[in-house]
């Protein structure tokens, strides 16, 4: 990589004939910063399409939630903390082209309502500045980038390649040209300085990141005074026989999905796992507020299948 694809500049694709430093990046980076923590657009475009999944180099270290120390889960299973971040990658690499189709299919639909629900709870203005972590296929990005206007700025973010490129692909061809593309660690959210957006949300990633407490500590460090958290992902249902149809749907349905749609029945069998280990409604609440979030609130969608958890940098 020349010294010039290292350089933190994030490029829209029709100014990409002058390369602007975007204002959310600290500058300069420290030489050497790990693939997977800073990357960006014309970086992507430089890569060749058929590119190995990326090795991640994440930081190590011990939250409180459990789940992270020398081993954490994937999925059901037990594996070292330092490569969790990989296996995840290597799922999303897999699923990347199919993703949007097999969301659709998966919930009949339904998440388009889900997510605009909480864009509704965002309460983005036009001009304001948006952090889309774990934004994939730029579902969220997409109506942000239409809601903040020219005077406003999205930044689609991803730690992995394969899903970041989907995105980009769409939001250009949609038009929109008030969005930059950043590979970055949900972790550490290193290439973005203090204090720098109104509004970050993750929507469906947070379970997947092994260290949830330093995700939302940075998440933290990186809004303005004032801003909100979004958060969105799959919780815990409230109805004990809805819950019950819900596993047997989520083991026996999604892998089947998975395998004819996506030829990767595996995948799916991760995604209904990570649904399983990831923290109930009131256990995020409390690891919201313990990052520094305040007035936190959580609103349950169809019977706690899904939640919105919201928090508030004061």
């Amino acid at each position: 990589m020349s010294n010039e694809q290292q350089t933190p500049n994030t490029v829209n694709e029709s100014t990409q004939a002058s390369t602007k430093v975007s204002p959310f990046l600290t500058t300069p980076l420290p030489e050497g910063t790990a693939q997977g923590q800073q990357q960006t657009l014309n970086q992507l475009h430089n890569r060749p399409s058929n590119t190995n999944v990326p090795k991640y180099n994440l930081p190590r270290g011990a939250g409180n939630t459990g789940n992270v120390g020398e081993t954490t889960h994937f999925g059901y299973a037990t594996v070292k903390s330092e490569d969790k971040a990989q296996k995840v990658a290597e799922v999303f690499h897999s699923v990347a082209s199919k993703y949007d189709i097999m969301n659709d299919v998966m919930s009949f639909g339904i998440h388009r309502l889900w997510k605009r629900f909480a864009i509704n709870m965002s309460g983005v203005r036009r001009g304001q500045h948006v952090l889309d972590i774990a934004g994939g296929t730029g579902d969220l990005a997409k109506v942000f980038s239409r809601e903040v206007g020219p005077q406003g700025h999205v930044v689609l973010s991803d730690i992995n390649e394969s899903m970041l490129n989907v995105g980009r692909d769409r939001l250009l061809d949609a038009g929109c040209t008030n969005v930059d593309f950043v590979l970055a660690n949900a972790e550490t959210l290193e290439p973005f300085a203090d204090n720098s957006f109104d509004l970050v949300t993750i929507s469906f990633g947070l379970r997947n990141v092994t260290d949830k407490d330093a995700a939302l500590e940075a998440m933290y460090r990186v809004l303005k005074p004032g801003g909100r958290l979004l958060i969105l992902e799959f919780s815990k249902p409230v109805f004990e026989p809805l819950s019950k149809l819900y596993d047997l749907y989520s083991f026996t349905a999604l892998p089947l999905m998975g395998k004819v749609i996506a030829n990767d029945s595996e995948s799916y069998k991760y995604l209904a796992e990570s649904i399983r280990m990831h923290p109930d409604q009131r256990t995020l609440k409390g690891m919201m507020e313990n990052a520094g979030f305040q007035n936190c609130d959580y609103h349950n969608l169809t019977a706690g299948i899904v939640a919105v958890h919201r928090g508030f940098k004061l």
